[in-house]
């Protein structure tokens, strides 16, 4: 793992220091650790610096330059996430990750990745896209490329940018070529599944073919959109409101050039000069507890509309998150169009 090559003995030498910090380059940073992997200390260029400026010698043991009160997270913590974002906006570049007996087990490195979100998420792509046809008769629409990389790759560099180690994609139509795809964008650090659906079974139905999920949270997403919602904020809004169900929603206000009459029995009772009405629209990107998936039925076609309708039914929670940012479902053929013009200019800061 790229993480490892952080790691050093005690016993190192300052000289090997150096040439470790050199081959790691911009990632220049180095984690001491016992016989048992246990975090001691850290050491930068700068640490070296200073105590050879004050005559310690190359050959001596990085004991003698180090920083033997490093900070670091420890996974699983209720202040993990809020700690990892204090790190971020300190400016810290590298922040190691270490079990409750401080055993170092990961590292983030925020130039690589902004957060790490203890989600499992599902893409859900088996939809033929016969409104984008013939573009799809021998291509899935999650293919569909985007600029230079598919549709379905902006959602999957969105997850690993966010520090989710885990995507499922659900597949039918012309699924072999998504199948093939998965294969090939798996990492040692992020793992993709896929679940093949014999038949169409509507936007969330086929969610209950996976047999268990790792994590206790779970984001099902649409394959077809193009978005740069912060998953982080998402998230933590869902933890924060004690919600059982959280979902992406689009504002879009409609303004009435006219003045509104209110009425009461035919009666006016107000009037309202040219206002303005805002409605939230579902942005296909949902956050949930794990527990929900016993209200899903097996075996047959359930949208993601039945799933609320079902959670509200059972006077469960579900709560908005606004996004105000980009996002577009690529749905028709000017939705596409318009896709590959945005792509040219439209940063995606996710």
């Amino acid at each position: 793992m790229i993480w490892q090559k952080h790691l050093i003995s005690i016993e190192t030498t300052i000289k090997i220091a150096l040439g470790l910090l050199d081959d790691l380059a911009q990632d220049a940073l180095l984690f001491i650790v016992d016989d048992e992997n246990r975090l001691i200390g850290s050491i930068t260029d700068g640490d070296i610096r200073r105590g050879l400026m004050k005559g310690i010698l190359i050959e001596e043991s990085v004991s003698a330059v180090a920083n033997l009160k490093p900070k670091f997270l420890i996974q699983n913590s209720e202040e993990f996430l809020n700690q990892l974002i204090e790190f971020r906006e300190k400016k810290f570049k590298i922040v190691p990750i270490v079990s409750a007996d401080k055993k170092l087990i990961d590292c983030i490195n925020f130039r690589l990745k902004k957060t790490i979100l203890p989600i499992e998420c599902v893409i859900m792509a088996g939809g033929k896209g016969e409104r984008l046809r013939p573009l799809t008769e021998s291509t899935p629409k999650p293919l569909l490329k985007v600029g230079n990389k598919p549709i379905i790759e902006y959602n999957i560099d969105s997850f690993k940018n966010h520090g989710i180690d885990k995507c499922w994609i659900s597949i039918n139509y012309l699924g072999e070529q998504l199948e093939i795809f998965s294969e090939e964008k798996q990492t040692e650090s992020f793992e993709i599944k896929t679940i093949r659906e014999d038949y169409p079974m509507g936007t969330i139905g086929s969610i209950k073919l996976i047999e268990q999920f790792d994590k206790e949270i779970i984001m099902v997403c649409n394959s077809d959109l193009l978005n740069n919602v912060n998953l982080e904020a998402f998230y933590l809004d869902f933890i924060n409101s004690n919600t059982d169900l959280s979902v992406v929603t689009i504002p879009y206000t409609v303004n009435i050039p006219y003045a509104v009459l209110e009425l009461e029995n035919e009666y006016v009772t107000n009037l309202k000069e040219k206002p303005s009405f805002t409605y939230y629209s579902n942005g296909g990107i949902y956050l949930f507890k794990k527990s929900l998936l016993d209200l899903i039925p097996e075996n047959c076609p359930f949208s993601a509309t039945d799933f609320m309708e079902k959670i509200i039914e059972e006077k469960l929670k579900i709560k908005s998150f606004p996004h105000h940012g980009y996002w577009l479902d690529i749905g028709k053929h000017e939705d596409y169009k318009r896709a590959n013009e945005d792509i040219k200019t439209f940063q995606f800061n996710l």
